[in-house]
């Protein structure tokens, strides 16, 4: 957007959040900050501060939401809706840290350091630091994006945008910008109810159209049915385990990665997808983390939620559904382990889990926010009392770019992602491929699981050996 001068004086319906961007908003809380990020490795020599703070306020008119915050409906009366930010500074937003030592260990300390913290909700929602001093004349990029701004898929459609496919690509001089006046309260009302009464006229102009074809809305409804009586009966509570439970403010952040290449001939032999490899792995690096933790494996669930993309080409907000997987970490051997993982995601793609879930969330959006905010809040207080025990762990999988990416003529020779926590649930993973590889991180709360780096360690062993009996296959 190179000027705001011309901006509308009424709030466009795409300025309000969705119910299930405003979600993780309300999901916040001192001890579980909601934004998600990554880290970028780059071939040096690192730019100045003053260098990436240019390239990265050149490419803002093309990311909108970058330059506006988050402010809230009066009495709760709508959902949360964007607003420019008229005292908008780049350096609040692009710093730069020296990384204490340059090993492996050191960088991941300084990246869990930075992930800690939650965003400035007075500012637009983002960071991004510059991390100097890594070892073979590397550097590093560090971004956080809260969650109610992108989903995982959103944020590698964001990384390409800041990114350039060229080496050489210019750095163009930012464009003009001028802020919007900000809506009143009285305005930020009667647009809330607006755009609530918009979505409730979709609504019935989708049911007058699904009367004129019966048999496909009989059809969906079914699946619909059949998905939440698959979905709602696996969030029962779980048996206690040592990942399960409160969650304090500290972090530990570890990351391993392999190759896709050594991926594809596991893939062909045991037939199954590079998702259904990784999750196996995974499922592995759990199994062990908690043999080392004393748990039985025999009786502990691992309940993990695996989020699906269901984006329809946009690039900010939210647009994901989930899947409710119970990982196999009673199993041993690795062959079979993959085996059951390659069935139980089939299973999972057939049982219409996903459009159940994303039903879920439409209906949300017509649902008064106050009730939805009040409800939202209050559940996660009782957390600090009562955790839950439905979902044990996060598992995401993000396919990013297979080309690679520079940053001011510097090539990003590795991309890791990141992802939170929640009360609850004291590990999570994350996965994202990036020009050949395969990042595999894992984010933990340091009080209780100071020893999650097991997972990724484990991970990638476990890939290892997959492709070792595949090739014994081959032979044979």
């Amino acid at each position: 957007m190179s000027s705001n001068q011309n901006a509308p004086s009424a709030l466009e319906h795409k300025d309000r959040l969705t119910s299930l961007d405003a979600e993780f908003l309300h999901l916040e809380d001192e001890n579980t900050p909601m934004h998600i990020g990554g880290l970028c490795v780059l071939d040096g020599p690192a730019p100045t501060l003053a260098e990436l703070r240019g390239a990265i306020a050149s490419r803002l008119e093309h990311l909108p939401r970058y330059r506006q915050r988050v402010e809230s409906v009066p009495l709760e009366m709508g959902r949360p809706v964007w607003v420019d930010h008229a005292d908008f500074r780049i350096p609040e937003h692009v710093r730069q840290r020296e990384v204490p030592t340059r090993d492996e260990s050191s960088l991941d300390e300084t990246v869990a350091t930075l992930f800690e913290t939650a965003l400035d909700r007075s500012r637009p929602l983002w960071e991004v630091w510059l991390l100097d001093g890594l070892s073979g004349d590397r550097w590093a990029i560090v971004a956080k994006v809260h969650h109610c701004l992108a989903d995982g898929v959103a944020g590698m459609q964001l990384l390409e945008a800041l990114f350039d496919a060229e080496p050489d690509a210019t750095v163009h001089r930012p464009a003009p910008w001028t802020p919007a006046e900000p809506p009143g309260s009285v305005r930020k009302v009667i647009d809330a109810w607006t755009g609530m009464g918009d979505d409730l006229t979709r609504w019935v102009g989708a049911i007058g159209k699904a009367v004129t074809h019966p048999v496909k809305v009989a059809g969906a409804a079914r699946d619909q049915v059949a998905g939440l009586a698959r979905l709602l009966p696996n969030l029962r509570p779980t048996p206690h385990s040592s990942i399960e439970g409160h969650v304090g403010k500290t972090r530990v952040w570890a990351h391993e990665s392999v190759r896709l290449a050594d991926i594809r001939p596991i893939r062909e032999r045991f037939e199954c997808t590079v998702n259904d490899v990784l999750v196996a792995s995974v499922t592995a690096g759990y199994r062990e983390l908690l043999l080392a933790h004393g748990d039985d494996v025999n009786n502990v669930v691992v309940r993990s939620l695996v989020p699906v993309s269901v984006r329809s080409g946009e690039i900010a907000g939210n647009q994901i559904s989930v899947m409710v997987v119970d990982l196999p970490v009673h199993l041993d051997d690795p062959a079979e382990r993959l085996c059951v993982v390659t069935e139980l995601m089939s299973e999972l793609k057939r049982s219409h889990e996903v459009e159940a879930a994303a039903a879920l969330t439409h209906v949300a959006d017509v649902l008064p926010p106050l009730a939805v905010g009040t409800l939202s809040r209050w559940a996660t207080r009782l957390e600090h009392v009562v955790t839950q025990r439905s979902v044990t762990t996060v598992v995401t999988n993000v396919p990013g770019p297979q080309l690679p990416l520079f940053a001011l003529g510097r090539e990003m020779v590795e991309f890791v992602p990141y992802v939170g926590l929640s009360q609850g649930v004291r590990v999570t993973t994350a996965i994202a491929s990036y020009n050949g590889a395969v990042a595999l991180a894992v984010t933990a709360d340091a009080a209780s699981v100071p020893d999650a780096a097991i997972i990724v360690d484990s991970a990638a062993r476990e890939v290892d050996t997959l492709r070792r009996i595949a090739r014994r296959r081959r032979v044979v």
